[in-house]
Order: C-alpha cells, then sequence, then structure tokens
C-alpha cells in the first residue's frame, strides 16, 4: 500500500525512477479497486452509460496523471526515455512492447535520469 501511497505523492512528477515494485504495486492496487468500484456501481445501479459507472468512472479520471508519471519513471529506470509511452498509442504491439519495458530489471547505477531507486533503497536499509 505503501507504494500505492508514493505514487499518488508523485502525481506531478515525471523526472527520476521508479522501481519494478512501485510500478507493479501501483498496477495491483488500481486493479484492485476498480473491480471493487465496478461491482459496487452494478449494485447500487450507478451506470452513466451501458459500460461505465460513476464511481469507475471518476477513479479512472483521477489516475490519468499518476499512471502516466509513474511509468515514465518506470521507462525511466531502466534507460529509455519518457517519450517510449507513446507506444501505446500502437494496439496491441504498443502495449506488449511497453509491457516487457515494464518488466525489465533496473538499469544498474545511475543513468541520466538518476540514481537507481533499488540500490538506493538498499543503502538506505543499511544504514
Amino acid at each position: 500500500m505503501k507504494e500505492f501511497v508514493d505514487v499518488f505523492k508523485k502525481t506531478f512528477v515525471f523526472s527520476g525512477r521508479s522501481r519494478r515494485k512501485e510500478y507493479w504495486m501501483f498496477i495491483l492496487i488500481t486493479a484492485i479497486i476498480s473491480i471493487v468500484l465496478t461491482i459496487l456501481d452494478m449494485v447500487l445501479g450507478l451506470d452513466i452509460t451501458e459500460d461505465t459507472g460513476l464511481l469507475s468512472g471518476l477513479f479512472s479520471l483521477i489516475l490519468i496523471i499518476p499512471t502516466l508519471s509513474v511509468t515514465i519513471r518506470r521507462l525511466h529506470d531502466i534507460g529509455k526515455s519518457g517519450w517510449w509511452i507513446l507506444l501505446c498509442l500502437i494496439p496491441i504491439i504498443g502495449w506488449i512492447v511497453l509491457f516487457i519495458f515494464s518488466v525489465l530489471d533496473s538499469q544498474a547505477g545511475t543513468n541520466i535520469y538518476g540514481p537507481n531507486p533499488k540500490e538506493w533503497d538498499q543503502d538506505y536499509a543499511t544504514a
């Protein structure tokens, strides 16, 4: 849950790097909350359209900027420019490439986007 909150704290931070753990915990918690809100929309009859409920729709709108920022920071972590996020505009192939990028391990050491957060966390934990 800490990673989910950290992503929201860094909503407008598009520089730096994000670890795989931070990215995937954010995605996992987001998916769980979305499922719960969708069920609540159906139970309470809060449908805006046939496929969209009020609560899940609002949650999706709230998540646009944090999702973009954490994805860009995740791309930075593997040494890619944030502009690679535009691959999501290419159906299927772009999504597959972004998925592969999101599961790659961090680039070791410091890259042009900053120090490796994994190494920093380990150094911080031992201090």
